[in-house]
């Protein structure tokens, strides 16, 4: 884990690249700590290509890149990058989204030294295209398994922090917010009413979710037992708190949702923290009463067409649509037996001896 206060084994350039990202861009830490990541395992690659070391086991992760300098930076080229996404696909099995992350976070890097900083004018990122992302639906839960998901949580009357749970999963069912804006709620952010609350979401961009009626009684349940089994003052303004007074961590929460998709049999499906958040989308548009851009406000996304995915249609809805081709009951086979069937029926009729 990367520590924002002491980013010493970076490169100068580096260290002030994640500055301007935080206090300038007002990124997110976890935002710049994935950008971090990504260019210490660039830097350690090229060292490592060029002085013939290994490129993975402990020699590669404990080698030195806090002196690489501009020289070295304004020393890449094309070719090296394409080489260092070769490698990221075959030494560290990364997939299209994990090399597209190594990518943009490149870009922004190169973009910070030849345009905020004009340091240099080579950007060896020029022209290099980002993989293709394989195009999936969202996966989502039915609402009747958001039903025994949410009744998984009432039925474990031994948890000390079942209120707290409960409240958590209905916002993120309701709510469709992500989880590190859920786990930044704090009780200054929820109106007086219960009908509305504040996050902080992508780029310190902050916005209102209102409050429907389940999770405003949610949260009207949870409050009053908020502070009786964490070790904490009264001036805590953490929403969440974990079983030690302290604002909830993002892992927290996290076990919490995977403990309870196994106790409602989901576990098997994979499901995480963030699909849930695609179910409190899909289960809304679904709905057919949610207009995409109104969507798009509550899910918080900067782009329409980030937001078009949940557009999708469900399984019982292509199956009425196929069921209104005009088409969709002519069988000319069954017609034309029953037709030959009805001939056949009519021509014994008439070659039967008639009473007399």
């Amino acid at each position: 884990m990367i520590d924002l206060t002491d980013l010493s084994a970076f490169p100068e350039l580096v260290q002030n690249f994640a500055s301007y990202k935080l206090t300038i861009e007002n990124c997110s830490p976890r935002t710049v700590t994935e950008y971090l990541t990504d260019l210490r395992t660039f830097c350690r690659y090229m060292v490592a290509v060029r002085s013939g070391a290994p490129l993975e086991g402990e020699e590669f992760t404990k080698t030195d890149i806090s002196g690489l300098d501009l020289e070295f930076f304004d020393s890449i080229t094309s070719d090296n990058i394409y080489g260092f996404i070769n490698y990221a696909v075959g030494t560290r099995e990364n997939g299209s989204a994990a090399r597209s992350r190594k990518l943009s976070a490149l870009r922004s890097f190169y973009k910070y030294l030849t345009i905020k900083k004009n340091l240099t004018e080579n950007n060896p990122l020029i022209g290099v295209d980002s993989p293709k992302k394989k195009k999936q639906l969202p996966k989502h839960l039915s609402v009747e398994e958001c039903t025994d998901l949410l009744t998984s949580v009432l039925n474990d009357t031994e948890s000390k922090t079942r209120e707290r749970d409960y409240c958590i999963l209905t916002l993120f069912l309701n709510c469709g917010m992500r989880l590190s804006e859920l786990c930044g709620i704090s009780l200054s952010d929820i109106d007086r009413s219960l009908t509305s609350l504040r996050v902080l979401g992508k780029g310190a961009k902050e916005r209102v979710i209102y409050l429907n009626s389940a999770a405003g009684s949610a949260l009207k349940a949870y409050l009053p037992v908020r502070l009786a089994t964490a070790n904490v003052k009264e001036r805590e303004n953490a929403l969440f708190l974990s079983r030690l007074g302290k604002r909830i961590s993002v892992k927290t929460v996290q076990w919490m949702v995977k403990k309870y998709l196994g106790e409602a049999g989901l576990e098997y499906k994979h499901y995480s923290t963030h699909k849930l958040r695609h179910t409190a989308a899909t289960l809304m548009y679904q709905s057919g009463d949610v207009d995409i851009r109104v969507l798009k406000d509550i899910l918080g996304h900067e782009q329409l067409n980030t937001t078009q995915i949940y557009t999708h249609v469900s399984d019982s809805g292509m199956e009425q649509a196929m069921e209104h081709n005009p088409l969709a009951h002519l069988d000319l086979k069954a017609s034309a037996k029953a037709k030959q069937q009805k001939e056949s029926e009519k021509s014994a009729d008439s070659e039967s001896p008639q009473p007399k």
